[in-house]
Parts: structure tokens; sequence; C-alpha cells
């Protein structure tokens, strides 16, 4: 006998793909003026309610929010694209002067930009201590432009890499809040829940699905904090297919993006990453863009003889 749907839960699973939308609206829009009725019309939510109810959600107000990930992304530029100047990313990040930026960034960082700046070295910052095999995660499609070797990489974890110029992608998704590192059992609840929700669709078995993780955040040198991390656990959609509940829809964008494709161990994620951000990229003429990693997966580890992972990696890259 069938069991009933928790009245609850869908309530809540509501609230979700509503906050979810929104997130995704600010994030597609971080340079641009974002004001709160134009948000609360995102989130089907009338303007006088809808601060509280984001702040209740989200753990902090949505100016707050709006301005962490602006530090954040202006925080990357700085790592990587040192030909910048501070106040070109500012602008670019969405602050409305260097002025404001600076007040936030140190409010955020203890620190000015340009000492931010000079303290993190791309490849260098946060890795230090960190173990060759630690673990860790972060899509993809064709149309290959250029290729180089993977210098820097791990015996017989990579052999090649190819800048490839990838197809905008329509995911349905499930969003997670918070630390993912070496949680397998985390991904197996996100994608179970995922395939849960896409089998009775008829979106497992033809075409046969795909499934990636789409990482918004950077959870190296200390740009995110472990807690505010987003992941999205993803399957690409054939069609017009309606997304309900705390399954979102999104479209991920297209451009440029750094594929490497890896055959490794659970453990060897963040090494497989390393290889690619610390060994390849410096010398490959690119640097990291705005748009989000992303990891695709190509086969069920459980089916495979050595119970190793095929992944493409996926950086979004842009000329340096």
């Amino acid at each position: 006998m069938p069991t009933k749907p928790n009245l609850a839960d869908s309530r809540r699973a509501e609230y979700a793909a509503r906050f979810n939308r929104v997130v995704d609206h600010i994030q597609a829009h971080l340079a641009e003026p974002l004001d709160l009725e134009t948000l609360a019309g995102v989130a089907c939510f009338s303007p006088c309610h809808f601060h509280r109810l984001f702040h209740g959600w989200m753990g902090e107000t949505i100016h707050a929010f709006i301005v962490r990930l602006r530090v954040e992304r202006a925080a990357a530029q700085l790592a990587y694209d040192p030909a910048k100047s501070v106040t070109e990313i500012a602008l670019d990040c969405g602050f409305s002067s260097s002025s404001t930026f600076a007040r936030a960034f140190k409010a955020f960082h203890g620190v000015s930009a340009s000492e931010w700046r000079n303290n993190r070295k791309i490849g260098q910052a946060d890795r230090k201590n960190r173990k060759a095999d630690g673990a860790g995660q972060t899509p993809c499609s064709d149309q290959s432009h250029d290729s180089s070797p993977a210098g820097g990489t791990p015996p017989g974890l990579m052999s090649r890499i190819e800048v490839k110029q990838l197809q905008p992608m329509d995911v349905a998704y499930l969003r997670h809040v918070g630390s993912y590192q070496q949680n397998a059992a985390l991904f197996d609840r996100l994608f179970g829940k995922l395939r849960a929700w896409a089998g009775p669709r008829g979106l497992l078995a033809d075409p046969p699905a795909r499934f990636l993780s789409v990482h918004h955040d950077n959870p190296e040198m200390a740009i995110t904090a472990t807690h505010k991390l987003r992941m999205d656990a993803a399957l690409v959609l054939p069609g017009p297919v309606r997304a309900d509940g705390e399954i979102g829809r999104q479209r991920l964008p297209g451009g440029p993006y750094a594929v490497a494709r890896v055959r490794i161990r659970p453990e060897q994620y963040m090494a497989a990453w390393d290889a690619l951000m610390s060994g390849w990229l410096p010398g490959s003429g690119y640097q990291p863009d705005d748009r989000p990693c992303m990891e695709i997966y190509l086969n069920e580890p459980d089916q495979d003889p050595e119970g190793k992972h095929e992944v493409e990696l996926c950086l979004a890259v842009k000329p340096l």
C-alpha cells in the first residue's frame, strides 16, 4: 500500500524550490543591481515578508548573502587574474564603487584586497598541509578546439586535458549546502533521491542518463566557509521536463571549459583537481572563469572491475 506524502515535507520542499530559484537568479545576475522586489517576485513571496523568510531559511539576510557572494567572486578573481586591477574587479563583481568594495572585503577577510591578493598564489594557498590523496569533488560536452598535456600530474591520474566549447545544459538538480568533501554517503543519498524522481518520468534509460555535480563555490583558499558551500547533484534533461518540489531546474551556462578525463579511486578526487588547477592551469594560457565547476560521471563504480570512478572534471576558463 503506497504511503501518503508527508504534508510538512512537501511544504518544506516547496520552500526549498523557491529559495533555490532566488539563489540561482542571484548567482546569474551577481554583477547587476539586485533589488528586493525583483527577488521576492522570483520566489513568489510578498516583498514585505520576503526579507524575513530568506533570513530564516538561509541563515543570513538577503543583503549579506549578496555581498558575501560578490566578495567571494572578487577573492577568486584577485587570486587568479593578477592583471586585473582591484577597482575593475570590484565593479565587475557588482559593487557600486571601489570604496564600498574595500569596506566589504576587509569586513570579510580582515585585510585589504591588495594584501589578500599578495598572500594568495595560485596552486599554493591552502594546499601546503593537504595530503596528496585528499578527497574532493566538482561537467562537460564536445567540440574540442585546443588541447595540452597535463603537467605536474600524478602518474596514471590523467594523461590529457582539453579545452572544449561546452553547450548550455538544462538540468534537474537537488541542492546541498554545507561540507561535502569525503562524504560518499551524502552523494549516494542525493543521487538516490534524484534517481527516484527521474525513474517514473522515464529519464534514466532512453537515452542513458547523464549525472553530474555542479559546484558553485570555491572550497580552496578560504574563499567560502565550509558550512556555506553549495553543491548540486544534477541530471541532464533531454527536453522540457518540469521539475517539482525540492527538485529544481536550471540552465548551466556553456562556454570554454578545461576538461580532464580521469579514472580514479574515490579518495583521489582532490588530487585530480589539484593536478588540473596547480599542474596544468598556470602554464596553459588560461585562468578560471566565474562559471561553476562541474564533474560529469561516466560509469557506475560499483560495476567497475576495479571499483574506480570515470569522471570528466570541467573547469570554466577564459584566456589569461
